[in-house]
């Protein structure tokens, strides 16, 4: 693999930015030791290929021959073959068994049918013999009138009665063939039913023999990239899972799915319905001054920060000025508040609630905020810091310097406690004012199409993500189920930054601690000081406690273990991942109907948004969002954290959102070389179906999260 070293004078390059969201923002869950530092991460290049793709390409037959005939093979498979071996044994036995009651039916009907035909026998010979001596009995006596002796009465009708006794033989002639057809029939019954049984015995064989063939297909694949790496490569974790996940897959490929897979609980879900659009106030003046924020991050960080400025300028009895959005030199992204949200909508819709203008007035804009002392940074301000706070020390400036510049303002406010009307301003602006500008839908309408596979059927959240282009995803195929249309949406938070931040193992030896090292001293130099000068917690323990991001190798057997099949369609969020291609080998090799944006849109469809990392990022946002399931990986993840509340607000309890527990997991994988598939799978499901509890937002959580409160949604009950 060839290792990029990170520079201080070199910036990231335009295009090469991960269009994920959450790479600009604070990664994930910040691991304990590190919770006081502030410090925002920053990005560079993410898509790292550790191996040339073309060579990967090429040498794929080879691969596919030397691991089929490998020892590792050997030693991983057996249990696998035998399996498979026992599927064909009781298959064989129960058609075995039922070739063996045919033949018993057979001679049962054979003994039977021919004991009918020696009774039937016995008694013609009788009444034959019976018929003879009469009818010589008579023509004897015929005889003796000829001699002139008394003649006898009825000689005629005596002549007949003999005659129709000596018919019965003809009757006797008549059964027996009845009893030869129906005993040909039978044997041709027979015959017929075993040639039934032996067409499903050659079917039941061949079945098992194409499943084997794509179980080891599968699993020959991913031995591809599970071979002992060269020098230079980045080795593969979990080898041994993921070739019995490999065979789950192909054994499961003709099975239906569990239960509840694709659903959430619906009763206690479906019972909160949206209701922060109501108001119970009346509008601000805004007559203290002005506010001004430029918020930094991305996409999802701003959107977090502009939500707060409402609340902030509500309370300050301020006016807002239409945000503004901080460039960066590592995202190189000049879009501003205009060029991704709506801003006639935010600004109308949210004038009962507060002062919104444009620009400030002439007489303010040509002071020099930050010689009055008008500018404050993130340094200023703790985060989650309580109304308290603004009051004592924000709101003084205001009325003297007339106007407040926040700059950064990355999650400066608390959730609480904060009054009940200003914590559902705080919901109102962002499930209700901030809609994407048409640019922005019709492209994400056009996603959710094809991701559907074209079929004519639209989500509950289409309306409220793309507009009026809702109606564009119901134009397509007619009679297709809804369940081939249906997919789910991924985000692997695997970006360079959050691995680089968590101080975790990866499994990539001293290359992969050496790499990360570099980029934190350029970084996170705080966090590479303290690693020199602290004793912090090692890997394991950090992997113990649930601190470390899943790999995308422990995303694909999460998703195999859950029960998703072969065939699933998956929209994998952002595609920048650490460690490039070779580190999705495993993921897109299980899961070959795993796509991003890039690969599903055309180059036509998705250049006008090339080097705009935030607006790519948006697209990830509606087709995360809509998605028939959702999938985390991290769940300190900006974007999964305002997906997940955004489908929990607008769902209805139709959306599920799985949400592993990463100690949990954790524990299970540290036994993946001993621990059997059957328990493997059933711990996993029990670890994430305790994630799919319905329950109210605790205190101090986020409402971007989990909006299930009094102060966003309402309860039919």
């Amino acid at each position: 693999m060839k290792i990029i070293r990170v520079k201080k004078s070199s910036p990231a390059p335009p295009g090469t930015m991960s269009s994920s969201s959450d790479s600009e923002s604070n990664p994930g869950t910040t691991p304990r030791h590190v919770h006081s530092l502030s410090s925002t991460p920053k990005s560079s290049p993410l898509f790292r290929d550790s191996g040339s793709g073309s060579a990967q390409e090429s040498s794929s037959l080879s691969r596919l021959h030397s691991a089929h005939r490998s020892s590792q093979d050997e030693k991983i498979h057996p249990r696998a073959r035998r399996k498979v071996g026992r599927v064909w044994h009781r298959r064989r036995v129960k058609v075995i068994v039922g070739v063996i009651g045919s033949v018993g039916l057979f001679f049962l009907t054979n003994w039977w049918m021919l004991s009918r035909l020696y009774d039937a026998g016995h008694g013609v010979k009788s009444s034959s013999r019976i018929a003879n001596s009469s009818l010589i009995s008579v023509q004897g006596g015929l005889k003796k009138l000829n001699k002139g002796k008394r003649p006898q009465i009825h000689s005629r009708m005596l002549a007949l009665a003999a005659h129709a006794l000596a018919d019965v033989g003809r009757v006797w002639h008549r059964r027996r063939v009845k009893v030869i057809v129906g005993v040909i029939g039978s044997v041709g019954l027979f015959f017929l039913t075993n040639w039934w049984m032996l067409s499903r015995l050659y079917d039941a064989g061949r079945g098992v023999k194409s499943s084997s063939r794509i179980a080891n297909s599968s699993l020959i694949s991913v031995q591809g990239g599970l071979k002992k790496p060269n020098k230079g490569e980045r080795p593969q974790i979990h080898s041994r899972m993921l070739a019995l996940a490999a065979h789950a897959l192909a054994d499961g490929q003709n099975k239906p799915e569990p239960k509840g897979l694709w659903e959430e609980p619906v009763v206690p879900a479906s019972v909160w319905r949206p209701c922060a659009h109501q108001r119970n106030w009346e509008p601000s003046e805004g007559n203290n001054g002005y506010i001004l924020i430029t918020a930094n991050g991305g996409i999802n960080q701003q959107r977090v920060a502009v939500c707060n400025a409402v609340v902030i300028a509500r309370f300050l009895n301020a006016t807002l000025v239409v945000p503004k959005f901080l460039f960066s030199s590592v995202w190189r992204d000049v879009s501003q508040f205009s060029d991704i949200y709506q801003e006639e909508h935010f600004v109308n819709y949210l004038t009962p609630d507060i002062r919104i203008v444009k620009e400030l007035p002439k007489e303010l804009q040509s002071l020099d905020l930050e010689a009055i002392g008008s500018v404050v940074t993130d340094v200023d301000i703790m985060k989650e810091s309580k109304l308290s706070f603004y009051r004592k020390n924000i709101l003084p400036i205001l009325l003297q310097k007339r106007v407040v510049h926040f700059v950064g303002f990355g999650n400066r406010l608390a959730f609480d406690p904060i009054p009940f009307e200003l914590q559902r301003l705080r919901c109102r602006c962002n499930f209700h004012a901030l809609r994407f500008v048409p640019k922005i839908q019709e492209t994400g309408a056009l996603l959710l199409k094809k991701m559907r596979q074209n079929v004519r059927r639209s989500g509950p959240l289409d309306h409220y993500l793309v507009g009026p282009f809702a109606e564009s995803t119901m134009k397509g195929k007619k009679n297709r189920a809804a369940k081939s249309s249906r997919y789910l949406a991924l985000h692997l938070r695997f970006e360079i930054d959050m691995v680089a931040h968590s101080l975790c193992d990866f499994g990539g030896g001293e290359e992969e601690r050496q790499e990360l090292e570099a980029y934190r001293e350029i970084h996170f130099p705080a966090l590479a000081l303290l690693k020199k000068t602290t004793k912090l917690p090692s890997p394991e323990e950090l992997r113990a406690d649930g601190q470390c991001p899943l790999t995308p190798e422990e995303t694909v057997l999460m998703l195999v273990a859950l029960g998703f099949n072969r065939k699933t369609h998956i929209f994998l969020a952002g595609s920048q991942i650490y460690g490039g291609r070779s580190r999705l080998a495993a993921l897109t090799t299980l899961y070959p109907n795993l796509v991003t944006k890039e690969n599903l849109l055309s180059s036509s469809e998705i250049e006008p948004f090339k080097n705009f990392s935030s607006q790519l990022a948006a697209l990830d946002f509606i087709g995360c969002t809509a998605a028939d399931a959702f999938a985390i990986t991290d769940s300190g993840s900006q974007l999964s954290s305002l997906v997940s509340g955004y489908r929990i607000y607008y769902g209805g309890g139709r959306l599920p959102t799985v949400r592993p527990n990463k100690r949990r997991l954790a524990s299970i994988f540290l036994k993946n070389s001993t621990i059997e598939w059957s328990m493997f799978e059933k711990r996993v499901r029990k670890a994430v179906r305790q994630t799919k509890t319905i329950h109210r937002r605790s205190i101090s959580r986020s409402v971007y999260r989990n909006p299930r409160c009094r102060e966003c949604m309402c309860t039919t009950e």
